[in-house]
């Protein structure tokens, strides 16, 4: 698994990667990263909605602290995808650092 500082995640993101918030959807509503997909990390469909996604393309996942999206991302890795990275502290380190939240 690899992971990412809120630095190396903004930039992923400029490039053209794509964010997935595991948070749950009323984590969500409070404050996340523009254009984030949200999928629970805690619903049953977890793994059946990663596998709708293109494996090819490069995601930054996140949740509040780095807990549930690294779990995620090593689901993602045992799943196929190609480029999927951690954001380290999550949100939370996202906003310490000042980083865009939208709300």
């Amino acid at each position: 698994m690899i992971n990412v500082t809120p630095e190396e995640a903004q930039e992923l993101i400029k490039k053209g990667a794509t964010v997935l918030d595991v948070r749950t959807k009323e984590e969500y509503a409070e404050g996340h990263i523009e254009n984030a997909t949200n999928i629970d990390f805690y619903e049953p469909t977890l793994e059946e909605k990663l596998k709708e996604l293109d494996k090819t393309k490069q995601y930054v996942v996140h949740c509040k602290s780095g807990g549930r999206s690294s779990k995620a991302v090593d689901l993602m890795g045992q799943l196929g995808f190609t480029s999927a990275c951690n954001v380290s502290g999550g949100i939370t380190s996202w906003e310490e650092k000042g980083l865009p939240v939208v709300k």
